[in-house]
């Protein structure tokens, strides 16, 4: 039996796996990670094209972080969520140069899925309503309340979930019965932008606390609002006096090509929440961060919420020193110039492989969309995912040493931010052969 099959058999027999039928699961035996590769026990080596589960920003085993992590360990490895430490004021100082303006205060949590449902928690108490607007391709967290919030099908088995959550169309510029061919941005934004007014006056502007969006889809599909949709959500919202909430969990911290998605929009939420990039994974942390509206009312108003390992020091320090490697290391800039590879290596794969019905991308943040008919624009894999062709790619992939997500019909291009261009195209030639995968199936049927 090889190293890595003895120590997956030993985790098998004792460990329960996430988002997995137990007897299905077939994971790498992973011991060490640098930049954008890593190793499993046999010794072989992996192109990380999913920075594992789109968190590894600055890439694996950056000694930077690592030495961080180990000098706040010596220097107070705990203190309780209501202690202040140094490394608790230096986050928020460091926080606060890169968020958008007005978003100024943090609240510090150890997951996406906890930095969500706190972030309805305090809408609902400062608009003092219950209802919570959130599309349905959307993924917002496994816990009670976030999986509530999500959109896709990963919620059912978890409904009926918390009350007040109302579904909203995204604006998926592919798939969207109102997207018209030769329709500018302009025009397909205005028409989700209707829509979704129209949704608002059905459920009762003075009935609904938030509309909680992805800045951009994440692991359904990365799908990128056409420019005018994210400044005119914020209209909407600013006119009938609801809270917006980013979910930035995905594409904060240099992903998308700026510290944040809505840079690119220039509008800034009321509640933004964070994980995954602020530490690059390498501790849990989590952070909701609110403008002095929000604020403001939690300072009479008691807030109930809270953990045992909020603001906790040693994940705080990782987050530090995650963010200095960002700025020192030009990330954002690297994630813009080889955002720019992936989207032309994109076209090309679209060019020449008739499975694929569109790609899509910003920054390091991307897609490829299969499908069995580029006409009629069949997926590939049913929507709860399923039948033999994508785990057959996948299968490809990590026989030649590439790991990443598929999932449904969609495989993910999101390499760590310190990427180079040589490796991006060299992974993505993989990819290409990959694909053959794929046109052979869209080709039988």
């Amino acid at each position: 039996m090889s190293a890595s099959s003895e120590l997956i058999a030993r985790a098998r027999a004792h460990n329960f796996f996430s988002w997995s039928a137990q007897d299905a699961v077939n994971p790498i035996a992973m011991v060490r990670g640098e930049g954008c590769y890593f190793w499993d026990a046999d010794g072989r080596r992996y192109f990380d094209l999913n920075s594992q589960s789109m968190c590894v920003n600055i890439g694996h085993g950056d000694r930077r972080v690592i030495e961080a992590i180990k000098a706040q360990a010596d220097e107070l490895a705990y203190a309780g969520p209501g202690m202040v430490t140094r490394v608790r004021a230096e986050l928020g100082e460091r926080l606060a140069q890169h968020t958008p303006a007005g978003l100024e205060h943090f609240f510090f949590g150890v997951s996406g899925g906890d930095a969500n449902e706190n972030a309805v928690k305090m809408a609902r108490g400062v608009t003092g309503r219950h209802k919570v607007l959130a599309r349905y391709r959307s993924y917002h967290g496994a816990t009670f309340g976030s999986i509530s919030l999500t959109g896709d099908h990963r919620r059912w088995a978890s409904e009926p979930g918390i009350p007040g959550v109302v579904r909203i169309p995204d604006p998926y510029k592919y798939r969207s019965a109102l997207y018209r061919a030769g329709d500018s941005d302009a025009d397909f934004a205005q028409r989700c932008l209707e829509q979704l007014e129209e949704i608002v006056m059905f459920e009762g502007p003075h009935t609904i606390a938030a509309i909680l969006l992805e800045t951009v889809t994440g692991t359904n599909g990365v799908i990128i609002p056409p420019n005018g949709y994210l400044q005119g959500v914020r209209e909407l919202c600013n006119r009938h006096d609801i809270l917006l909430i980013c979910d930035e969990v995905m594409t904060g911290f240099g992903r998308t090509g700026a510290w944040f998605g809505v840079d690119h929009w220039d509008v800034a939420p009321d509640i933004m929440t964070m994980a995954k990039g602020l530490t690059s994974a390498y501790l849990p942390l989590s952070a909701v961060a609110v403008n002095d509206r929000v604020f403001d009312h939690f300072r009479k108003n008691v807030f109930y919420g809270g953990l045992t390992y909020s603001a906790h020091p040693m994940c705080l320090a990782a987050a530090l020193a995650t963010i200095q490697v960002i700025e020192e290391d030009d990330l954002v800039g690297n994630a813009q110039r080889m955002g720019r590879v992936l989207a032309e290596l994109h076209d090309e794969l679209k060019a020449e492989h008739p499975s694929i019905g569109d790609v899509r991308s910003i920054g390091l943040l991307g897609c490829i969309e299969l499908v069995r008919d580029q006409k009629s624009k069949e997926p590939l894999a049913p929507y709860t995912g399923g039948g033999d062709v994508m785990p057959r790619i996948a299968a490809y992939l990590r026989e030649h040493g590439v790991y990443t997500y598929l999932w449904r019909n969609l495989l993910h291009t999101n390499p760590p931010l310190c990427v180079t261009e040589t490796e991006l195209r060299e992974t993505m030639a993989i990819v290409n052969d990959a694909l053959s995968i794929a046109d052979e199936a869209a080709h039988l049927d």
